[in-house]
């Protein structure tokens, strides 16, 4: 007897040793929970399982998706040898063994299915030591990344994979999620568990999965039994668990869209402390630093423009460098722009120009070139007049003469206006000095 509760406590032991998040992985699409734009009857992965012709494909999305898992869905479908590879560890020589087992495989009419994690922190040479082999169907590519594929995958490589857009977990996906995993784990099953504050639970996780299963794990671990059977989770256990108090900012939801548009008008309003702490709240909640440097990138032209032609060079290598380093050192990077682009002088001249312009190209479309500044290739067109009376600015004083550029339903149009402040206030007074017929 003593051994057999040994064995039945070390099988027990042996399971809860493995992560929750693990326990819970689905086997089959069905069970396979949010992505249903992907994974619904008639949808495009179900479809290529459905009919067990996979292509190389990358799916694109936030941590804890179900990225990893649709991978092995996918090669358990079409009972393919699965490799799993991650990019921070990996180099050639482990994708070259890879392929080497596949040609193996391919000789026996087997797939091979290559996994590569966090694909995009693959450098070039990485890359291109897949691109035969996938364009030659050796392996079956799927890439996971986090990042814009677009930006981080090699054109090559990127022309042969179906990207595939992944969205953060709803409130409903995750509610599942968590039901699932209280119903049918093999040992959360055994215990009658109350969450006093799910909602909580399910907002720090930030719409992933693998955080929502593993901050319940922990929950469970430093939660007292109110009996052998039953256990109450409380908010404080939640908080505990996670090692940090909520900060109200919901990727996903309204708090994302009011905070980020806080930032936005308290740098076009010149505040450079709200501007900070607006950012502040961001990065707390998790947002993803590059989201908040892309903004400053269109900020510093929309609102900030020629009044302070440094501000768009700023917050373009700002984004760069966060590449470089990451978080949490990005934070300072970032807090260096937004002070500075929230102490620039502020015009929105250009963008209104654009804007006009872009009107009047939709409204007016294809008004003709007017003749003297069109290109004549040939010499019928120098005969048509193509060119002619066309004036050479450098060979006038100051490099300048006033002639007609725009086509002549519009050519008294002003769409740029620059402001009075900044380095705008020189753009003015130069325009004006050479535009004498069209004063700004």
């Amino acid at each position: 007897m003593s051994d057999l509760f040994s064995q039945n406590n070390s099988s027990k032991s042996v399971k809860q040793s493995i992560p929750l998040a693990e326990r819970v992985r689905p086997k089959t699409l069905d069970e396979f929970v949010g992505q249903d734009h992907l994974t619904q009857q008639g949808k495009p992965l179900r479809l290529m399982l459905e009919r067990g012709d996979i292509s190389s494909m990358i799916f694109w999305g936030p941590p804890g998706v179900g990225k990893t898992t649709l991978a092995r869905l996918v090669a358990g479908y079409v009972q393919a040898d699965f490799h799993q590879l991650s990019a921070v560890a990996a180099g050639v020589k482990d994708i070259r063994e890879v392929i080497s087992r596949a040609e193996k495989n391919l000789k026996l009419e087997k797939r091979s299915i290559l996994f590569i994690d966090e694909i995009h922190r693959f450098n070039k040479a990485q890359q291109d030591a897949l691109l035969h082999s996938v364009e030659e169907g050796i392996i079956t590519l799927i890439g996971a990344t986090t990042e814009n594929p677009s930006f981080e995958v090699i054109s090559p490589l990127l022309s042969r994979c179906q990207v595939y857009v992944m969205d953060s977990l709803g409130r409903d996906a995750l509610n599942s999620i968590l039901n699932n995993a209280l119903s049918k784990d093999e040992v959360l099953s055994k215990r009658r568990i109350e969450i006093a504050d799910r909602e909580y639970l399910m907002l720090l996780s930030g719409g992933d999965a693998r955080k929502l299963l593993n901050g319940l794990e922990n929950a469970l671990r430093l939660t007292k039994p109110e009996s052998n059977s039953s256990i109450v989770i409380t908010h404080q256990n939640i908080e505990e668990a996670f090692q940090r108090k909520y900060t109200l900012y919901d990727k996903e939801g309204e708090q994302h869209y009011d905070i980020i548009s806080a930032f936005i008008k308290s740098v076009r309003g010149s505040d450079p402390d709200a501007a900070v702490y607006w950012m502040a709240r961001m990065l707390d909640g998790g947002e993803d630093p590059k989201f908040i440097a892309r903004r400053m990138i269109v900020l510093a032209s929309e609102d900030i423009g020629n009044a302070d032609p440094y501000a768009i060079t700023l917050a373009t290598s700002c984004f760069t460098a966060i590449d470089y380093i990451g978080m949490p050192e990005a934070r300072i990077v970032l807090a260096q722009t937004a002070t500075y682009l929230a102490s620039c002088p502020k015009s929105n001249a250009s963008y209104l120009a654009i804007e006009e312009a872009w009107g009047d190209v939709r409204n007016l479309p294809n008004l003709p070139v007017p003749l003297h500044i069109r290109n004549a290739p040939t010499k019928l067109m120098e005969e048509l007049g193509y060119g002619q009376q066309y004036k050479y600015s450098h060979d006038f004083p100051g490099h300048f003469i006033e002639q007609q550029y725009l086509p002549d339903n519009l050519k008294k149009k002003l769409y740029y206006k620059p402001s009075e402040l900044g380095r705008e206030k020189d753009i003015r007074e130069r325009l004006n000095k050479w535009w004498k017929k069209k004063q700004r």
